[in-house]
């Protein structure tokens, strides 16, 4: 891979630009899911934090990360501005930021209940922001690279096929090798993704990105994605969406250990299961995508995860191989979780004309939804669920019904409303033969 000449994409995207650009996607999903899923059911079970304190804890740091991200999204435009080596400059910072941050988090150098409690929260922060940064950069690179709706479908999909392979191999490595052995091919995989980036197609320069002036208010460009009645659409079904996956993100090792009592072999299996198969159904979606258009093929996607999951509010102790065809089908559906929200965004701000400008202001406010549903999944179904009677390790039958309800039934539900909103937000509004209603209706 040779660094690119600063233009756009006209012409398909070719296989080594779009690894060039996706890899970064793998390291960063490859932390994701320490964070986002190992980190609870590590604290819980390995220093004995209690489940309401773990989940003010989470709460509290994706909150604070959550907001920052607009901030974070107004840097990425003003160091696009600048220029793409200003961009890749403090993403390799941000790089090293992170790998420190993660490694603290799971071998925190102090000991009992107040130091732990602050150390992690201060080094989830940190972690989080470098996290957040380097992410919306990547995103915002992706979208100004511009083409069609294909095109912006292919794009995103390069970048988060790499991810679903991230979040494999961090699923398998922790229970295969260790955390040591997953911390150091994170740190690795990092570094050759960051690389990898520095060489990617690279996004046209516009002088009109570059960033304001200090005497110039800053708000109509922090500000304007929400100007945008299309933006504000999408946002409201991507929102309804993401808390119905990240309930059960956040649930799944405690469903896997407490009510299938499955051997703890057993969990990469699952998770494995569910990552293969979304990223072996990205190519599928993507065929759909050139047929009958991102919103549409969303929305089967949002209608096969309802069918596939509703079934795991019947499974009991020792049903392994019933969730495991569950995880393969609902891994299906999650390939246009994956690939075809961001592609909508990005074709939301060619249609406004505000590409080459202020992408980092709409994923700023697109990344601040994800930590929210985040956080709220975390700091609210933990507590919960513990007010509830559930506690990790039990075995009675209130505490686990009270589990199976919250895992399973709780977000059909949501993702029931999402399909809805999609089709009353967006696709009822199509125009024959469209894909997309950019403009226009408020």
């Amino acid at each position: 891979m040779t660094p690119q000449a600063p233009q756009a994409l006209q012409s398909p995207l070719r296989a080594g630009q779009g690894l060039a650009y996706g890899l970064l996607g793998l390291p960063l999903a490859f932390v994701a899911l320490p964070l986002y899923v190992l980190l609870p059911n590590h604290y819980a079970r390995e220093f004995g934090m209690p489940l309401a304190t773990l989940g003010g804890l989470l709460l509290a740091a994706r909150l604070l990360d959550a907001v920052s991200d607009p901030l974070l999204g107004r840097l990425s435009d003003h160091l696009f501005g600048r220029s793409a080596r200003a961009v890749l400059a403090v993403g390799a910072v941000s790089a090293v930021v992170m790998a420190l941050g993660l490694t603290g988090l799971f071998f925190p150098p102090v000991q009992g209940a107040p130091a732990l409690t602050a150390w992690a929260f201060a080094a989830l922060v940190v972690t989080y922001l470098a996290y957040s940064q380097l992410g919306i950069a990547h995103q915002s690179w992706g979208a100004r690279l511009g083409g069609d709706e294909l095109q912006r479908s292919r794009i995103v999909a390069w970048r988060e096929g790499a991810a679903l392979v991230g979040v494999v191999l961090a699923s398998l490595l922790p229970a295969l090798a260790g955390l040591p052995a997953m911390l150091g091919v994170f740190a690795l995989a990092l570094g050759l993704g960051w690389w990898a980036w520095s060489r990617a197609p690279r996004p046209a320069t516009h002088a009109a990105a570059a960033w304001q002036p200090a005497h110039a208010a800053p708000q109509p460009a922090l500000w304007r994605p929400w100007q945008r009645p299309a933006f504000r659409r999408l946002l409201a079904v991507f929102v309804l969406n993401g808390i119905a996956s990240a309930i059960p993100a956040t649930l799944v090792l405690f469903f896997i250990q407490d009510l299938l009592q499955a051997p703890p072999a057993q969990e990469p299996l699952f998770l494995g299961i569910y990552f293969v198969c979304a990223a072996v159904s990205i190519p599928l979606w993507l065929r759909a995508v050139a047929r009958f258009g991102l919103a549409r093929t969303w929305l089967a996607g949002m209608l096969l995860a309802i069918a596939a999951f509703s079934g795991t509010a019947l499974l009991g102790a020792g049903d392994v191989w019933p969730f495991a065809l569950v995880c393969a089908l609902s891994g299906v559906a999650l390939g246009t979780d994956l690939a075809l929200p961001s592609a909508l965004l990005a074709g939301v701000i060619a249609a406004e004309g505000d590409s080459g400008r202020h992408e980092g202001a709409y994923f700023g406010w697109w990344n601040l939804a994800t930590k929210l549903n985040l956080a709220l999944a975390a700091g609210l179904a933990l507590p919960l669920l513990g007010a509830l009677g559930y506690a990790p390790g039990t075995r009675s039958e209130a505490g686990l019904q009270t589990l199976s309800l919250a895992y399973a039934v709780l977000p059909c539900a949501l993702k029931l409303m999402a399909a809805v909103a999609l089709y009353a937000l967006i696709l009822r509004r199509l125009p024959a033969g469209a894909a997309l209603p950019l403009r226009g209706t408020p």
